[in-house]
């Protein structure tokens, strides 16, 4: 992060707005730091997206074709008649502002452009001058303005400044979901191959081999046989998991985010201590090395290409012939099934309702998309007492808890997060409550947008996250921050490491793995991280 500026010269933002400042004439600023590469043209070819070629943003060409325009106003009007959320989102602001301080962008960077209402006016602008009477009249004196070149390069500049959370959505009076308005921008832009590379690999990788990173089979399965090892070498158990086991009652699926990358690789190791934990209670349950991704960036490009990806983990659901999914911890894996799944691929009748085979307890909120979340799951089984836990293995930890965006305002996932914490550790601190929950900051670099060419914006979309955190670790002593969200998990540690350097990250389940009593467990004296117990550091130097 050395051209990014130091966190005392980004945290210096103008926020006073110039009442006579016109900003559809305002010039739009797209340079190095706060912007991704464009979509290379392999990635582009493998999922047959259109205008594949060599580009870049920050060239004055974009090698359009030369109806471009035609394309995009046509997209729009399909879209229209599609999505009657759309035409009423386009119909019904009243720019009243109530969103306006509420974008982690915004308040970030002090850009009017990056407060919802009025992203979602640069769409809008165009929508009234093409699809409106008063707009094809009136012109601008009705917000209406022509498509330009300008126009579609400040579309692209902003919404890929927007990470899609739908907090601005919490707020307006009306209830428009300005995140829609970003997905369908974006799928107007990729109708021109003007897509980022962050987002176009991923998919493509994913419709290749199953997994954003682009990992084949038995390197997948490679990898889980060294988290088997590192676990052994913890806590003296040999962990057995199976994969790709036909006739299994339960599929896990969880990001590949948790198999390949730091920290998520530890909150990996916690799931299959818990499974080998369950086992001798009855859970049947296989990892699968083709559905090998939870996440689904596809959801960031279109929703055809958000159904494609989606249906790969129910394809192998039911070649596997088990009865439901457990799904690890993913942020936009959750709003897609929880919001999308009966419209794209669903429901999932082949399936039976999940049901818990240690508990009993029937996951009623799963009953037509047959995949239950790993902390309803593992919350259901504490409260049953299903579980041996020693909380005090966590004390080198002060805990809070950051609610992922997609999970929290995406699927209701509040409460059980925080119990299983509560059980797994003895201090845990919540951050202001105007930051949590429903109302939870984004870690400023979902949907596609954690990159690394583009850090000074992602710095900038963390700050009001950055800044929780360190109230509460000044305030409480805080030194972890949990998630449930493997991008947060790949996001995090740069933005701690800039904001809050005292500040590490952890998955949920990491948590729970160390707190886990196994039977024939030696003792313990490091965590999964292979760090130090409380305690056991000090007897060391005696």
């Amino acid at each position: 992060m050395a051209d990014v500026p130091k966190p005392e010269e980004l945290a210096k933002i103008d926020h006073s707005l110039s009442p006579w400042q016109g900003w559809m004439n305002a010039p739009t600023e797209i340079r190095e730091g706060i912007a991704c590469y464009g979509v290379a043209p392999k990635n582009t070819r493998i999922v047959d997206f259109p205008n594949p070629r060599e580009w870049s943003p920050f060239d004055e060409d974009w090698k359009l074709p030369e109806n471009w325009k035609e394309i995009v106003l046509d997209g729009l009007r399909e879209r229209i008649d599609r999505f009657r959320s759309l035409k009423i989102f386009m119909d019904i602001c009243v720019r009243c502002g109530a969103c306006a301080d509420k974008c982690h962008f915004f308040i970030g960077s002090g850009d009017p452009k990056n407060m919802p209402v009025l992203r979602a006016e640069l769409l809008r602008s165009v929508y009234r001058k093409e699809f409106t009477t008063a707009g094809k009249i009136m012109g601008m004196f009705a917000g209406a303005r022509e498509l330009t070149y300008d126009v579609l390069k400040e579309w692209w500049s902003y919404f890929f400044q927007c990470t899609e959370c739908r907090r601005c959505s919490v707020f307006c009076p009306y209830g428009i979901d300005t995140a829609e308005i970003t997905i369908i921008a974006r799928e107007l832009l990729n109708l021109l191959g003007l897509n980022i590379d962050w987002i176009g690999a991923p998919v493509a990788n994913c419709y290749r081999t199953g997994n954003h990173l682009g990992i084949q089979p038995h390197a997948y399965k490679d990898m889980i046989d060294f988290f088997v090892d590192e676990i052994e070498e913890v806590t003296g158990v040999k962990v057995e998991p199976s994969f790709n086991r036909k006739g299994a009652e339960i599929l896990f699926i969880t990001p590949s985010g948790d198999v390949f990358a730091d920290p998520g690789t530890y909150t990996c190791m916690g799931y299959l201590i818990l499974f080998h934990y369950l086992q001798s209670l009855g859970l049947d349950i296989t990892w699968s090395t083709y559905a090998s991704e939870g996440g689904n960036f596809g959801y960031f490009t279109s929703h055809e290409m958000a159904k494609r990806l989606n249906a790969k983990m129910y394809a192998e659901a039911k070649r596997l012939g088990v009865k439901w999914i457990l799904g690890g911890e993913c942020g936009h894996m959750w709003r897609v099934i929880n919001q999308y799944m009966d419209t794209f691929n669903g429901p999932a009748d082949f399936l039976e309702e999940p049901v818990s085979p240690i508990t009993g307890t029937k996951f009623e909120n799963a009953k037509s998309t047959r995949m239950v979340h790993i902390t309803e799951f593992t919350a259901d089984l504490i409260k049953h007492g299903k579980l041996k836990l020693d909380p005090s293995r966590n004390d080198n930890l002060v805990v809070t808890f950051h609610d992922s965006c997609n999970p929290a305002r995406g699927m209701g996932l509040i409460e059980e997060p925080r119990y299983i914490i509560r059980n797994v550790c003895n201090h845990f601190f919540e951050m202001p409550e105007n930051t949590i929950r429903e109302q939870t900051f984004c870690c400023g670099s979902g949907s596609g947008l954690n990159a690394g060419e583009d850090m000074e914006l992602r710095m900038r979309g963390g700050l009001a996250r950055a800044n929780a955190v360190k109230y509460v670790h000044e305030r409480h002593g805080v030194n972890m921050l949990a998630c449930v969200c493997a991008i947060d998990r790949a996001v995090f540690p740069d933005l701690m490491q800039y904001w809050v350097p005292e500040v590490g990250v952890t998955g949920v389940h990491e948590l729970v793995g160390n707190a886990l009593i196994l039977d024939g467990e030696k003792e313990r004296t490091t965590d999964l991280r292979n760090e130090p117990l409380p305690g056991v550091e000090i007897e060391e130097e005696e």
